[in-house]
């Protein structure tokens, strides 16, 4: 599989939304293959982590997003569900899976149903080690500012403080596992 291959299949090099996607995702990516560094004994899949964190964003272009290049029809939130579609469609149901899982800390079906979020109600927590490496990696970096400033762990924190106890919950679980 070659993830760049893939993303070109939907997005123009060229573009703004390819430029920022892209970015993101090496930065995540490199952050994943750092904090997979200090964790030999998890035996991680790097070749899959890498893969997997330069698609987990690939959905974006079907939201509606301008200040990132982005002019679908659909809420932001919903890139990850979205993203997990085409890469099923696409043969790649475990990188699918990253897309779906990574959004916030995850997103269950309770908050979901309470949020009365634009998802379809069900679990999106991440559940491998490798989702959930990805999922922790994404949150150090943003699509709309500096995509390469890495956030401290303390600024991830207050953001995700925003959706609730549960997130943040899980967000320690993240910081617990990889680092620690």
């Amino acid at each position: 599989m070659n993830p760049i291959e893939l993303l070109h299949k939907y997005y123009d090099p060229n573009s703004k939304a390819y430029s920022i996607l892209y970015s993101h995702s090496k930065a995540v990516m490199e952050k994943a293959l750092e904090l997979a560094g200090f964790h030999p004994e998890m035996e991680l899949d790097t070749s899959f982590i890498k893969e997997a964190s330069l698609l987990q964003d690939i959905g974006i272009f079907l939201t509606y997003a301008p200040e990132i290049g982005c002019h679908g029809d659909k809420p932001y939130i919903c890139h990850g569900y979205l993203g997990a579609e085409l890469l099923r469609q696409e043969g790649f149901p475990r990188h699918a899976l990253v897309c779906e899982r990574h959004t916030g800390s995850g997103i269950s079906s309770k908050m979901i149903r309470e949020r009365h979020l634009p998802l379809p109600e069900r679990e999106m927590l991440p559940l491998s080690k490798e989702e959930k490496l990805i999922c922790l990696a994404d949150k150090f970096f943003s699509k709309s500012k500096d995509l390469t400033r890495e956030k401290s762990v303390q600024q991830i924190s207050k953001e995700i403080e925003a959706f609730g106890s549960e997130a943040s919950s899980r967000l320690q679980e993240l910081y617990d596992l990889f680092l620690e």
